[in-house]
């Protein structure tokens, strides 16, 4: 019997119960993550919205920064979603003096693109989840970044299909790292955690 991958979730802000429930969901094991030997034995790491340089600060105080960073440049798969995309860029529009982030994307995200608490929205996505066209994904942004440029290695997942902000990247996916600018935990579709879970376990099959 194939043992269920174990995911965790980084326990420093956001909605980390629910990122856990829809990853149980899709088939995986579970662990809230804020100290370093929590890392040890994870297959993928889930790193949900927040505040970024808070995240990071957080990361800092809790030992949490360099054994996390290492392990993703070891390969650790991880998911990042709307702050936890920011965490895993490794260029930032619009960010504050000296903030740091994981990094491990090839991609350029700016800040609050879509601008602050109160211009949350909805929208639906066109969605290519595993590089063909999925039917459409209605997500939530809360003060939530987009992905301005995206380096040579990294496959486009989705963007946004209406109102204003139409064509702007909000999903990115490159090798075994996943990120969305919005929050797919709190949708009740877990096409994201799925398609996550899926990378965890067959890492070579993801990679580009």
């Amino acid at each position: 019997m194939r043992i269920a991958p174990l995911v965790g979730v980084l326990a420093l802000q956001g909605d980390v119960r629910e990122h856990r429930a829809m990853l149980e969901r899709a088939g995986a094991r579970t662990l809230a993550v804020r100290r370093p030997e929590e890392l040890d034995d994870l297959d993928g790491i889930v790193m949900p919205g927040g505040e970024s340089t808070t995240i990071s600060k957080l990361a800092r105080v809790f030992g949490l920064f360099d054994p996390l960073s290492v392990r993703l440049r070891d390969g650790l798969p991880a998911f990042g979603t709307c702050a936890g995309m920011i965490m895993l860029a490794d260029r930032i529009e619009g960010g504050v003096r000296g903030q740091e982030t994981f990094g491990g994307l090839d991609v350029v995200v700016r800040r609050n693109a879509f601008g602050r608490q109160v211009d949350s929205f909805e929208a639906d996505l066109d969605v290519h989840l595993d590089g063909s066209r999925d039917r459409p994904f209605h997500a939530m942004f809360i003060r939530a970044p987009w992905v301005e440029k995206v380096g040579a290695e990294v496959a486009v997942v989705a963007t946004v299909a209406t109102g204003s902000a139409v064509g702007r990247i909000v999903a990115v996916r490159q090798g075994t790292l996943l990120a969305t600018s919005f929050h797919p935990e709190i949708t009740g579709d877990d096409r994201f955690h799925s398609l996550f879970v899926d990378l965890v376990r067959t890492p070579g099959r993801h990679q580009r």
